[in-house]
């Protein structure tokens, strides 16, 4: 899968911003968070540090919040290795708004 490179409507992605900047903070644990710099361009894995589990738990979150037309979990298991660990904020902030 292509990463998608458009840029967000700078008002609806902060707010996407801000409900997965908490997501991430619920998941990971407060005081981690605060340790961190989450910005739109925090990869998970490098960035963010988050395993998989972690990566499994913000989906189920993502996908509880933003409703069943946002298939985080079956977007996610198209891409390839590569794709996974440069993903970021706003990648997901990119395909949230594609599918509304």
């Amino acid at each position: 899968m292509d990463t998608v490179t458009t840029t967000p409507d700078q008002p609806a992605a902060a707010a996407i911003f801000d409900q997965l900047k908490q997501m991430i903070t619920e998941v990971i644990g407060e005081e981690f968070a605060e340790e961190m710099d989450i910005r739109p361009t925090s990869s998970f894995t490098k960035d963010l540090e988050m395993d998989s589990i972690e990566i499994v738990a913000f989906s189920e979150k993502v996908k509880a919040h933003f409703g069943t037309r946002i298939d985080f979990t079956g977007w996610l298991s198209g891409m390839d290795l590569d794709q996974l660990i440069r993903l970021n904020l706003n990648d997901i902030i990119n395909y949230i708004q594609e599918c509304r």
